[in-house]
């Protein structure tokens, strides 16, 4: 699938880089340290070197003459000048190595935003390109594609089908897995007169639909919309080395703008762009993101680039989807409730029945029931005469009795469970009420305590966000002790993200299914539950989860922190160096030639502090991640 494809172009893309970097590291240490590449060096023509060095970091050399413009100060500005120094005093080894490094980062960007834009593509998949359209006349069928649907058309979906516009059901009856735009883990019995939307599947039956609205214009339509306005305008995250490089490369200038009019030397001018404008710059973060995100995709916790790193620590507010995140999606019995207070024995009795009615039946909460039964090891007798009725329930022979299981809608000494939000079904007999059966999504056993450990640290504010019913979600929140929100649209979703970035707050959010893209596009990191959790959720997150685990959730917030703390360590030791080459070079001390080789000893003090993230050992289920 599409999920599988992305792990496996990700995964060639982090070994490429990883030996592309590889290998720079041998040529700057074994070339630049040890002196074995000075030969080269300077047998290397310079109508050779500059228009590689132009050609290939052209992009970025635009990208900086760009934020200048705009009077912004940027990481590749330190890099740029750091080129350009290199090659006015013939150093055109360390400018082509600085060029590498920054288009390597540009093209981690790159591939970030076009998987992006693959998830909102997969979105615009589920909506069919043709449709079965009957004659006005009733006289035959046609397939036609959706763009020649009109308002008032009838449209035939039959079983399996994805529903292709928005409509009425004018005839039939079908049950609709709705999830695509809702969440909701249980089909929707639909029928006459029922509304029903685009990109929706019906599982059984089949219906005639008058359309209401086609393409863009349709429920489903709006989604894509949205997704496309989310990916279009979440923005750029401001890097650690763009703050770092805003106050250094002014000081960088002053101090070589002094040693000029002091000296009127520009060796030592150049010796002091040079030393300070190294290629560590552009490293220090980098080779902290790829250890970690290698180390991370060993634990399960595919990363789809640096700056979302950056953005986890600082975030404050975790919002979840409940439908195959916090909850199974497999629908459990609770409670098997006999009329006569019978017993284990009556209890048993009236699973039973009810298993046997369900045994032919399609829909989840017969599935439930049946799963419940042979769980017990209940001996089910044979039906005759199974029959299913949309939107009531279902009938069938047992032993000589008229079975029905169906919803029920006055569940007497069951209401306080049905406000905790459990389906209840009532079971009959020749039109004698049985008993009931109490029907639940189940929470993951591992959501509290990983809950637990995010608000250890820094998240401040949980939300459940559902399509569901407000006392289903009620019930499940009081379970997490979090806040909720429910009977949500995907609209209702990324306009509760937006709420929270306008007050100026990182969000993060957990979700699963395509209902849920919008907002996980929007989110300032969106996370998916990569493993049970759609194609197209996984596409659109910035963060898969390739195990159903949610102790990744803390861990990666874990991992996150450490990561920064390496980060601003290998800018801290970076710059504390260069500040003090910076001192030699403006004395005199310090040749542009040396200044140059000199900028591997940084480099090397980075690789070294970047590998702890390697070495990391496997967080505990309760504490922190071990360095």
């Amino acid at each position: 699938g599409a999920a599988a494809g992305g792990r496996r172009i990700a995964a060639v893309v982090l070994t490429v880089f990883a030996l592309v970097v590889a290998t720079v590291f041998l040529v700057v240490v074994l070339g630049e340290w040890f002196g074995l590449l000075d030969g080269i060096s300077e047998r290397l023509p310079w109508w050779v070197a500059l228009p590689a060095i132009v050609l290939g970091g052209w992009p970025v050399f635009r990208s900086v003459a760009t934020s200048a413009l705009r009077g912004k100060v940027i990481s590749h500005s330190l890099m740029t000048v750091g080129v350009i120094a290199a090659v006015v005093v013939g150093e055109w080894v360390t400018a082509a190595i600085v060029v590498l490094f920054m288009r390597l980062g540009a093209f981690s960007e790159q591939f970030t935003t076009e998987r992006s834009r693959l998830a909102v593509r997969g979105l615009e998949a589920l909506i069919p390109a043709m449709a079965t359209r009957l004659s006005r006349e009733g006289a035959g069928e046609e397939l036609v594609s959706v763009e020649h649907l009109a308002v008032d058309d009838v449209v035939l979906v039959r079983p399996g089908e994805r529903v292709p516009v928005d409509g009425t059901v004018l005839s039939g009856e079908a049950s609709l897995d709705q999830s695509t735009l809702t969440g909701e883990s249980v089909p929707v019995d639909v029928t006459v007169g029922a509304p029903v939307f685009a990109a929706t599947i019906v599982t059984s039956g089949s219906v005639r639909v008058t359309v209401r609205a086609v393409g863009g214009a349709s429920t489903y339509g709006r989604v894509v919309a949205l997704a496309e306005e989310a990916e279009a305008n979440r923005g750029e995250v401001q890097r650690l080395a763009d703050r770092f490089a805003t106050i250094y490369l002014p000081v960088v200038a002053v101090i070589a703008g002094v040693t000029y009019i002091l000296g009127r030397d520009p060796l030592a001018t150049a010796a002091v762009l040079v030393v300070a404008c190294s290629c560590s710059f552009a490293m220090a973060t980098p080779m902290a993101m790829m250890a970690s995100i290698g180390a991370a995709a060993r634990r399960g916790l595919l990363i789809k680039g640096g700056r979302h790193m950056e953005t986890l620590p600082r975030a404050t507010v975790l919002l979840i989807d409940k439908t195959g995140t916090v909850t199974t999606g497999q629908m459990q019995v609770r409670a098997v409730l006999p009329l006569d207070n019978g017993g284990d024995s009556a209890g048993k009795e009236l699973l039973g029945l009810a298993a046997a009615v369900e045994r032919y039946s399609q829909h989840p909460l017969g599935r439930a029931i049946l799963r419940e039964a042979l769980d017990q090891g209940l001996d089910i007798p044979d039906v005759t005469q199974f029959r299913s009725v949309h939107g009531w329930g279902v009938t069938a022979t047992v032993g000589g009795q008229s079975v029905s299981v169906s919803r029920s809608d006055d569940a007497g000494g069951s209401a306080g469970q049905a406000a905790a939000g459990q389906t209840i079904l009532q079971v009959t007999a020749d039109g004698e009420l049985q008993g009931h059966i109490h029907i639940q999504d189940t929470v993951r056993p591992d959501v509290i305590a990983a809950l637990e450990r995010v608000r250890a640290q820094g998240i401040t504010t949980i939300e459940l966000l559902t399509g569901d019913a407000r006392a289903v979600a009620r019930d499940i929140a009081r379970t997490l002790n979090i806040g909720f929100r429910a009977e949500l649209t995907p609209a209702d979703k990324i306009a509760i993200v937006r709420q929270y970035q306008a007050e100026g707050r990182r969000v993060i959010m957990v979700g699963d299914g395509v209902n849920d893209a919008p907002a996980l596009v929007q989110a300032d990191v969106g996370i998916a539950m990569g493993v049970v959790g759609s194609d197209i959720a996984i596409e659109a997150a910035h963060v898969c989860l390739l195990r159903e685990d949610w102790a990744l959730v803390p861990e990666l917030l874990e991992i996150a922190r450490r990561t920064m703390r390496v980060v601003r360590a290998n800018l801290f030791l970076t710059g504390v160096y260069n500040l003090a080459g910076l001192t030699l070079a403006a004395l005199g001390i310090l040749p542009p030639v040396l200044a140059a080789a000199a900028q591997s000893i940084p480099d090397i003090g980075i690789l070294a502090n970047s590998s702890r993230l390697l070495r990391a050992a496997p967080a505990s289920r309760g504490g922190r991640l071990q360095d």
